[in-house]
C-alpha cells in the first residue's frame, strides 16, 4: 500500500480550530492536527485524549481532568495545564465558536466558568451552572499552543500546530492540504506516512480517482457508486437531521395537530427516492439513531394521508390551508428539489405550499437566526449532542439561533433535570422521553438522514467509517 493516504473530498479549507463546525470535510482535517481533552471513539463513546481521566461533581458543575504527561505540540513545546486553560478560555470567547449564522456557540455554555490548575497535570473546571453533558462541548475543544497562537493571530489557521497524529506540511488554496505523520504522537502510530486531502468538487471525478488509483478514499462519490459491484464502497447513515422548521409564531401552526398532520402527510421513502435518488433514511424523530437518547422502538410518522386530513379538520382546517416555505438553493444542495417534492406531496392532504428561494446561503442562515422566516423553512440539525440540539433549537427559554418560537414545558423540565444528572443511564432515559414528546408535539417536519457513501481503494476495502462519519486517521 502507498505510504500516502490521498483523500478526495468536496472542499479543503484551513479553518479556525475553535470555530464550531459539523462539516465533515473540515473535521477530517482538524482531527488529524489537533486533540481535545476527550474524544469520540469509532462508536461515539467518549475516550481519553489529552486527558487520561475525568471526574464530575454530584451537582454537575465541577469537572476535574487529569492530563496526559509528556505530550508535546508539533513544534516541541510541552502540552501543560496552562495550554489547556488558555485554549478553553479562548474557546469560550464570544467571538469564537462561530458557525454559519450563529456566533459564540461555545460561549453559551462556558461563559462564567472558573479554571484552576490543581497540579502539574491536573485541571478543574467549575461551570456557572450544571452541565452534565460538558463532554459534548469539549469534544471539539482542541488544545492549542498559546505562544504561537498569540504570535500568529488569525494566520494560525494557515500554519496549524497541535498535538495530533499528523503535522501540517503545506496548503494550496483550492487544491490540497498535506500532512506528515507525527513521530512523537502519544497514541498508536498512524497507518500512513503522509496524508493529502484533495479538493475535488465533482463527485464523478472523486470516483474516477479511486478507479484510477489516484486516491484511497473518496468522500461523497455519486450515489450510483453504491450500485456498482466492482467498486469498493461503504455506506453509513449520516447523523445530520434534514428537517423543515415550523415557525410557531405563525397562527396556522400553533395547534400541534396541524404539525402532526404535516408529518403524517409526507411519504418519506418516496421523497428520498425523488430527491436523493434513494440515498437516505427516513427520520423518525428530532435526532438520528446515533444520538444519545434516540428511541429505537419509535415508529415515527408513517405515511397516513387520511389521518392527516382528519387532524386538519379537527384543528379547524376542513378545507386545508396555505403555507409559505423559505428555502435556500444550496446546503442542502437538493433544497430546490426538496421544496418542490414536498409541495407536491402536501397538496394531497390539502396543504398548499408557496416556496420562496434564497440563493445567498449566508443571508439565508441569518434570516433564520433573526427569526425572519415565513411559516416554514428548510434547514438541518447537525450537532452530535442531543443536549445541544434540545438547548439550542427547542428550549424556549434559551432562544438559540435556530429556535423558531416552539415551547414545551415538559420537555424543558426534562432538559433541566438532564442537565443536572450525572447518571448517564438516567440522562439517556430523560432524552428518550423528550424524543417521544417531540413526536407528540413536533417542532419540525422530520425528513431524513443522508446515506453517506465513501469509496475506497482495494487496500482499504475492509475499513468502516466511525459512527460520526469523520475520516479520522486514528481509526484507519
Amino acid at each position: 500500500m502507498s505510504e500516502t493516504l490521498t483523500i478526495a473530498q468536496s472542499k479543503t479549507l484551513m479553518e479556525e480550530p475553535h470555530n464550531c463546525t459539523d462539516a465533515k470535510d473540515v473535521l477530517n482535517v482538524l482531527n488529524a492536527f489537533f486533540d481535545p481533552l476527550v474524544a469520540y471513539d469509532a462508536q461515539m463513546n467518549y475516550v481519553p485524549a489529552l486527558a487520561t481521566s475525568w471526574q464530575v461533581s454530584d451537582d454537575a458543575r465541577t469537572w476535574t481532568f487529569s492530563l496526559r504527561p509528556g505530550v508535546q505540540f508539533h513544534d516541541g513545546q510541552p502540552l501543560d495545564a496552562e495550554a489547556v486553560v488558555y485554549s478553553l478560555q479562548r474557546m469560550a470567547r464570544s467571538d469564537m465558536g462561530v458557525t454559519l449564522g450563529a456566533p459564540g456557540v461555545y460561549h453559551q455554555y462556558l461563559d462564567g466558568m472558573r479554571l484552576e490548575i490543581t497540579g502539574p497535570h491536573r485541571l478543574q473546571i467549575t461551570l456557572a451552572e450544571p452541565l452534565a453533558d460538558l463532554l459534548d462541548v469539549l469534544v471539539t475543544g482542541y488544545i492549542l499552543p498559546p505562544g504561537l497562537v498569540e504570535r500568529l493571530g488569525a494566520d494560525f489557521r494557515y500554519e496549524p500546530v497541535g498535538t495530533g497524529p499528523y503535522r501540517f506540511v503545506d496548503y494550496e488554496a483550492g487544491v490540497c492540504i498535506r500532512a506528515q505523520k507525527n513521530p512523537d504522537y502519544f497514541g498508536a502510530s498512524p497507518r500512513f506516512e503522509t496524508i493529502e486531502w484533495n479538493m475535488i468538487p465533482d463527485p464523478g471525478q472523486r470516483l474516477r480517482m479511486i478507479e484510477n488509483g489516484q486516491a484511497q478514499l473518496a468522500a461523497g462519490p455519486p450515489f450510483t457508486a453504491s450500485l456498482d459491484p466492482s467498486i469498493n464502497y461503504v455506506c453509513s447513515r449520516g447523523t445530520t437531521a434534514y428537517i423543515i422548521i415550523f415557525n410557531l409564531k405563525s397562527p396556522l401552526l400553533q395547534d400541534p395537530r396541524v404539525r402532526v398532520a404535516i408529518n403524517l402527510g409526507v411519504d418519506r421513502p418516496a421523497l428520498i427516492d425523488a430527491v436523493l435518488n434513494g440515498a437516505g433514511y427516513p427520520l423518525n424523530g428530532f435526532i438520528s439513531p446515533a444520538h444519545y437518547g434516540y428511541d429505537h422502538q419509535s415508529k415515527g410518522f408513517p405515511y397516513d394521508p387520511d389521518r392527516a386530513r382528519m387532524l386538519l379538520r379537527e384543528a379547524g382546517f376542513p378545507g386545508g390551508l396555505s403555507l409559505t416555505l423559505d428555502s435556500p438553493t444550496s446546503l442542502p444542495d437538493e433544497a430546490v428539489r426538496l421544496s418542490g417534492a414536498l409541495s407536491e406531496q402536501l397538496s394531497r392532504i390539502g396543504v398548499a405550499i408557496d416556496v420562496i428561494h434564497t440563493e445567498d446561503r449566508e443571508h439565508y442562515a441569518n434570516k433564520v437566526r433573526r427569526k425572519d422566516i415565513h411559516d416554514l423553512c428548510v434547514f438541518d440539525s447537525s450537532p452530535l449532542s442531543t443536549f445541544r440540539v434540545l438547548k439550542e433549537k427547542v428550549d424556549s427559554r434559551f432562544e438559540g439561533s435556530w429556535w423558531q418560537g416552539y415551547s414545551n414545558t415538559e420537555v424543558e423540565e426534562l432538559l433541566d433535570t438532564a442537565q443536572s444528572s450525572v447518571d448517564d443511564r438516567r440522562r439517556e432515559a430523560l432524552y428518550r422521553r423528550c424524543f417521544g414528546l417531540l413526536n407528540e408535539d413536533p417542532p419540525w417536519l422530520y425528513l431524513y438522514n443522508y446515506k453517506h457513501i465513501i469509496c475506497t481503494s482495494p487496500g482499504l476495502s475492509g475499513w468502516k467509517p466511525p459512527l460520526h462519519n469523520i475520516i479520522d486517521p486514528r481509526y484507519l
